[in-house]
């Protein structure tokens, strides 16, 4: 697919309402994306716990989530370990319908613990603050839009071959979005180096037990109300949420 990484359409199914190219700024922020529909809301099964108590705001079709958080590339891992709440931030790639592999730094905290734990992993999206003043109209609060996903499942240790093909897939992954640039693979490293970089780090496979998806984009507010924070945010340079915003269907 030709596009960005916030700006994502996928051969299946668009986290989108229609194809679109953008541009990714140097804030994160992308100049065209269309935001997840309502319809296609309808098509998953709603998960026992939902990000956010507003039913307007969930995001619930599973292959948007996965085109969403594919794109992204990259989010945060949580787990309750003896030495208490560790984090690892880590880019990330599917393995499987329900499986994510990742890898942290060996000395990372979190490392020696995650093996047969539960973990939550959070993919970010667009996100912006609202002022109520650029509603036009009376009595409204301050709030934050954003798209989020989360991932909650048992987290296994690769075997060294696993971590290996992991790697290569989000090598592989990541370098395809830059074409027409040639990709970088490992045969271009001095050989036995990669295997001895390998040592430090460790790689984790996700068995997702639990699919999470919130598209909070002002759903609960008139169309005009939305054109009108749409309208803000581009003067703001948050134009990846300000089109979200435009397009969402509510």
């Amino acid at each position: 697919c030709n596009t960005d990484i916030l700006c994502a359409q996928t051969k299946s199914k668009s986290i989108y309402k229609a194809k679109t190219k953008g541009n990714v700024k140097g804030n994160g922020e992308c100049k065209s994306a269309n935001a997840p529909t309502r319809a296609s809301q309808a098509e998953a099964k709603a998960e026992p716990l939902d990000m956010h108590p507003n039913a307007d705001f969930r995001w619930e079709d599973r292959g948007a989530l996965r085109s969403f958080a594919t794109e992204i590339g990259f989010g945060t891992v949580f787990a309750a370990t003896p030495d208490g709440l560790r984090v690892a931030h880590v880019p990330f790639v599917f393995q499987g319908d329900d499986r994510i592999g990742f890898h942290v730094a060996r000395g990372n905290g979190i490392a020696r613990h995650l093996h047969g734990a539960s973990a939550l992993f959070v993919i970010n999206g667009p996100d912006a603050y609202i002022s109520p003043d650029w509603y036009g109209a009376p009595d409204q609060v301050p709030t934050w839009n954003y798209l989020a996903v989360e991932l909650e499942g048992i987290a296994t240790k690769m075997d060294r071959e696993a971590l290996v093909a992991q790697v290569d897939a989000l090598s592989a992954f990541q370098e395809s979005q830059l074409a027409p640039k040639l990709p970088w693979t490992r045969d271009k490293m001095t050989p036995g180096l990669f295997d001895k970089m390998l040592g430090a780090i460790t790689g984790f496979e996700l068995h997702i037990n639990a699919w999470r998806g919130t598209a909070k984009l002002g759903q609960n507010k008139t169309a005009q109300a939305r054109e009108n924070v749409a309208g803000a945010l581009d003067a703001r340079g948050k134009q990846a949420t300000a089109h979200l915003m435009r397009h969402v269907q509510a």
